[in-house]
């Protein structure tokens, strides 16, 4: 992208932080706001005002995900904490805004304000480039926290998703024996295709004690309480689902089960891939007709 813009970037973990200094090298103007905890160069500006600065920014930048908690902006590197509703307020009316990870709930409010708001996860290139640190955290998580190896274990991913595909190619290619569960016939033959077995994720009672280790990437309850009886007591349950996620951890922990929720594993475990993708997403977007300023 020729063109020289002025960016604010508001809020966030890591990914933004490394976004920040990857779009200030290439000759962009960058100001942050709720990211004090991150120490930048002096070419960084620092803006105590996120009103101004958004009147003068050709886009704003908000967080993967947007929300952390309690409609909360997602800014663990901030020393304050902001409602997302008073975060849009200030970004005038019109200002284009991207976002991952958007809530119905607040793409419904930024309309209320006229705000020009875009999920920039819905982008394909950055889904599925998003789903290859995801994946090897949680590969990264069962090596941690198993007392036996990958290869040769019996491995459920449950959801044929981006996520999901990703992860069964990289347990088939450490040895592991790979079931993945899906809903779709398109899908079945999808992962027979690829050297998988298969389940319906609909009908996964009765084949559930035979895994060492479950991977969830479905955002909705999938493994309730009749399910979860049915796990062995030394499986261990990795859920990389977002909220609300696709365990009864309640019911998992009367049954003790042994489960891991494992958020924003990009942010964690390769922020800095995980910062290009973003920023060449969002490239991406500003080059298209419909977004070019």
């Amino acid at each position: 992208m020729d063109k020289k813009l002025k960016f604010l970037v508001v809020g966030g973990d890591l990914r933004q932080a490394r976004l920040c200094e990857m779009i200030q090298k290439d000759g962009h103007e960058v100001s942050v706001y709720a990211l004090d905890r991150q120490k930048f160069e002096n070419d960084i500006i620092v803006c105590p005002d996120m009103r101004e600065s958004s009147q003068n920014a050709d886009c704003v930048i908000l967080p993967l995900p947007v929300v952390h908690e309690q409609g909360r902006l997602n800014a663990p590197l901030s020393n304050s904490t902001f409602k997302i509703e008073d975060i849009l307020k200030s970004i005038p009316a019109g200002k284009l805004t991207v976002g991952g990870l958007i809530p119905q709930k607040v793409k419904e409010m930024a309309e209320g304000f006229s705000l020009n708001l875009i999920d920039y996860l819905q982008r394909e290139e950055l889904a599925v480039l998003n789903a290859i640190p995801a994946a090897e955290g949680a590969i990264q998580i069962a090596m941690e926290e198993m007392p036996v190896t990958i290869h040769g274990s019996d491995c459920l991913v449950i959801g044929n998703g981006r996520i999901g595909k990703i992860l069964a190619s990289f347990l088939q290619g450490l040895g592991a024996k790979v079931t993945v569960a899906a809903r779709k016939y398109s899908d079945f033959a999808w992962i027979y295709a690829s050297g998988h077995e298969f389940l319906d994720t609909r009908y996964l009672e009765g084949n559930l004690s035979r895994f060492d280790v479950i991977f969830n990437t479905v955002p909705k309850l999938v493994l309730n309480e009749v399910r979860l009886m049915e796990v062995r007591k030394d499986c261990l349950i990795i859920d990389l689902a977002s909220k609300p996620g696709g365990v009864d951890m309640n019911v998992a922990q009367e049954l003790s089960k042994r489960v891991i929720w494992a958020l924003s594993l990009p942010g964690k475990v390769a922020p800095v891939s995980s910062a290009a993708a973003i920023r060449d997403t969002i490239y991406n977007l500003l080059s298209g007709e419909e977004f070019s300023v």
